[in-house]
């Protein structure tokens, strides 16, 4: 999860993720797309790939050329953390709201 959201902070590496989210791309494709140079699109997904965010392929009719996608994992993953803390945080607000509640019921007699 660490990585994950380490690899997410960066700006452009989030949105890496957004265009892949549409489609698989090539590493030039992104580059041109994002407005950023070959070389720091190369560290970029370097990164992503590093964390488990993204995975590449090379093309069959093309051994230099690399398709970057999604991996689905490390979102499931996320959602799972995102979910955890939103129960939580409904059942703290939710015993708050029944705490006030009691309080003005005992004010009221």
């Amino acid at each position: 999860m660490d990585a994950l959201l380490g690899a997410l902070a960066d700006p452009t590496r989030l949105a890496i993720v957004r265009a892949l989210g549409a489609e698989p791309r090539r590493s030039g494709e992104l580059a041109a797309a994002l407005d950023v140079s070959r070389p720091a699109m190369s560290r970029h997904l370097r990164a992503l790939r590093d964390a488990g965010v993204v995975t590449d392929e090379i093309l069959a009719d093309d051994g230099r050329g690399r398709v970057y996608r999604l991996r689905r994992e490390p979102f499931e993953a996320l959602r799972g953390f995102v979910d955890e803390v939103e129960a939580f945080w409904g059942e703290q607000l939710a015993a708050f709201a029944a705490h006030v509640e009691s309080g003005a019921r005992g004010r009221g007699r």
